[in-house]
């Protein structure tokens, strides 16, 4: 990516504590794991790899998801669960079925069910949100399964868990009522209607017999869906009373070269969320009802859709291909670090989100069998907001300059949000979106009084297709920036090229 030169451009972002969006919900920094490619086996789950517990889980994986400060995980789909039997996925090993797979064209062993992901999701320290299929069984199989995982002793399937090692109940809040149930490629695919019948009797059902249980109903798959809008309002008209969530999906990906358009994809995210809210609200606004639903963004990623599914030549009906393994460029990286800033920004009504997904597939950590496991460019961003975005996201005032995009129209070139911790220490989370020129940065601080140290790192490249591999697994990292200064009740920043900022502010001790 050349740097041509020529005058910077500049950017001024306008900040007061006393003018937030709302408070940061750790579940927004949520993941995705399904039994899809490599994601779980030779992902999170390898009993023969050097580094496997006693579980089978991968430790060096397990490290790095620490690492990137994951908070919750969306198991175990995605368009597996539409044709997924729990079952088939607890009980002894050496018992269980493998079965036809007809999402994804695959073999599933079944060697790691609910209970092994429990045991991840309790090494990782993460919280579950667990899928029903919603697609191929119905209202019955999910209260079986809630039965099985939630219910303490004392019925059949309660005591069926027990019997396979497990006592005391996994006690699962946060349940999805299906996946993308208005797609024609999901097995039991159904009209809005349909679907907001069936979600309705079983979120009931559900709560009728844990009553604090968080129910998400499947919203959108994207927002070019021709059913956007009215899929929402029809799911809701059914639901509204009986969800907390309708969820959001969506993928971005650069095409024809257009580099601008895709750099911007926040737009387009950003539409998603003021289209889904208003939809919610308008429902709920007929209902005459005080309840709000909010938004669970549950899958997001850059995902290069136009290219084959499978990254090798393996045939249909294999064990755990290499599928959607995508390789992350820094361009890509600063895009997840926009839609990053996009959630933050409407943090008040998207209260869970999931990067889909967490290990090889689209995911910001890749392995080999037996081998390393690495971060992919996309860590970084994901990462640094994990870490720094808690607390209350600030209303910003931008002004930025803008260029025209071919998707999009008219797009500011400083994409921006600012969170302050309970420390007060705030933290500005910056994208630059110009490729060839540099941003000047100013902030005006005043409102925060005296301030501290400021600690500025910055993700780029000279080439925007850098990417960390398995032969370069450290070819792209974020850097620290001497010059970034706050004095005078003024941030004084310089945002490279094509750049992820994370800018931190300390309070005066």
């Amino acid at each position: 990516m050349p740097n041509h030169g020529g005058t910077p451009l500049t950017g001024v972002i306008h900040l007061d504590p006393q003018f937030t969006v709302g408070e940061v919900n750790p579940r927004l920094f949520g993941s995705f794991v399904e039994h899809l490619g490599r994601c779980v086996y030779t992902g999170v789950f390898e009993p023969d790899h050097p580094s496997a517990d006693t579980d089978g889980l991968r430790t060096d994986v397990l490290a790095l998801i620490r690492e990137l400060g994951v908070t919750m995980v969306r198991y175990p789909g995605g368009n597996f669960v539409s044709g997924y039997r729990w079952e088939d996925g607890v009980g002894p090993a050496d018992q269980r079925p493998r079965r036809l797979d007809a999402a994804w064209r695959t073999v599933e062993t079944n060697q790691f069910g609910l209970n092994e992901f429990m045991r991840f999701a309790a090494k990782a320290d993460l919280e579950p949100m667990q899928a029903v299929n919603l697609g191929t069984r119905g209202l019955q199989e999910a209260l079986d399964l809630l039965e099985y995982t939630n219910h303490p002793a004392g019925t059949a399937w309660s005591e069926l868990r027990r019997s396979h090692g497990v006592d005391k109940p996994h006690g699962i809040r946060l349940w999805c009522l299906g996946n993308e149930m208005d797609g024609p490629w999901q097995l039991g695919h159904k009209s809005a209607d349909e679907y907001g019948r069936l979600a309705a009797v079983t979120a009931k059902a559900m709560r009728d017999i844990d009553p604090g249980l968080e129910l998400v109903a499947c919203g959108s798959s994207n927002r070019a869906m021709p059913t956007f809008g009215t899929w929402e309002a029809t799911v809701l008209e059914h639901t509204y009373d009986l969800v907390d969530f309708i969820s959001c999906h969506a993928y971005y990906e650069e095409s024809d070269a257009d580099v601008d358009s895709f750099l911007a994809s926040a737009a387009d995210m950003e539409a998603f969320i003021d289209g889904v809210v208003a939809t919610a609200d308008h429902i709920g606004a007929k209902r005459h009802s005080a309840k709000r639903v909010n938004l669970s963004f549950d899958e997001w990623n850059v995902w290069y859709q136009s290219r084959p599914v499978n990254n090798t030549d393996t045939p249909d009906w294999s064990v755990a291909p290499r599928q959607l393994e995508d390789v992350y460029s820094v361009t890509d990286a600063v895009v997840v670090g926009s839609l990053l800033i996009t959630l933050l920004r409407h943090c008040d009504r998207v209260t869970a989100a999931c990067l889909a997904q967490l290990v090889n597939v689209i995911a910001p950590i890749m392995t080999e069998p037996g081998g390393p496991a690495w971060r992919q460019t996309t860590f970084y961003p994901f990462a640094d907001a994990a870490r720094h975005g808690r607390g209350q996201v600030l209303r910003l005032g931008l002004d930025s300059p803008v260029h025209d995009t071919a998707r999009y129209g008219e797009v500011p070139l400083l994409h921006a949000t600012a969170v302050q911790g309970e420390d007060g220490t705030l933290t500005v989370f910056a994208v630059n979106r110009d490729t060839a020129r540099p941003l000047e940065l100013t902030a005006d601080l005043r409102a925060l009084g005296p301030v501290g140290e400021v600690r500025h790192t910055v993700l780029t490249d000279p080439d925007r297709h850098a990417a960390n591999t398995l032969q370069a697994p450290g070819r792209v990292t974020p850097h620290q920036v001497g010059e970034t200064s706050a004095r005078d009740g003024a941030l004084r920043a310089v945002l490279p090229p094509l750049s992820w900022n994370t800018i931190t502010i300390a309070p005066t001790t």
